[in-house]
């Protein structure tokens, strides 16, 4: 007999059921910039289960990569982050988002420019559109500036292909202008030659908390 079918058997007789276990678990969705290196960073947060890629915020359903990357859909990539709130609040993660995107750039993210590339904030409930808030305005009081980034009602949201799930860590080889390389170093080679970590930085100092220390 498998863990889980026990588990699952013990939950049964005191009352509880699978789905109520599962309902524990949240879901806050955010835009900022290439899906792979947000999803990199927040699965890196000790309460987050899985951040997933995707795109959100667009007038097409089921969208392509292609079809998002070429514009006029309308659609951000965006990722879904998993969370327990008993480890970690919305709160937390969207100071952690601020601090981890250039929230004063309207027209995308470090290299990556046009309407897929913008920051954006989905919140799923009242408590998330509180701490959106909150978190936003922390923001700005610490950089001195006004904060572009909109909080938008949450939308459909469309899981891009398995080619771009955990692409920060795939083995799998890919043909890069530098040659043929694993998704994982052609990940940490697009990452710095984007800047991402660079303008991070210089936004946020220490305060920015996916920025390798130097």
């Amino acid at each position: 007999m498998t863990i889980q079918r026990l588990f699952l058997i013990a939950a049964a007789s005191i009352g509880f059921s699978s789905a109520a276990y599962a309902a524990e678990q949240k879901t806050l969705t955010v835009a900022g910039g290439c899906f792979w290196c947000v999803e990199a960073d927040f699965e890196k947060v000790k309460g987050v289960s899985e951040a997933i890629s995707g795109f959100t915020g667009g007038t097409v359903a089921n969208p392509t990569y292609k079809q998002v990357v070429a514009g006029g859909t309308g659609h951000y990539e965006a990722v879904q982050i998993k969370y327990d709130p008993d480890v970690v609040s919305a709160d937390t993660l969207l100071n952690l988002f601020f601090r981890s995107v250039d929230p004063l750039d309207a027209g995308g993210q470090f290299c990556d420019r046009g309407e897929g590339y913008r920051t954006a904030i989905f919140p799923a409930d009242p408590a998330q559109q509180q701490a959106a808030e909150q978190a936003k305005a922390n923001a700005e009081a610490t950089l001195g500036k006004p904060v572009v980034t909109p909080i938008l009602s949450e939308q459909p949201f469309y899981p891009a292909d398995s080619y771009h799930q955990d692409y920060y860590k795939q083995s799998s080889l890919v043909l890069t202008r530098f040659g043929p390389k694993s998704k994982a170093n052609a990940y940490t080679a697009y990452r710095e030659a984007c800047e991402r970590d660079k303008r991070v930085k210089q936004l946020w100092g220490s305060d920015a908390p996916f920025v390798p220390a130097s």
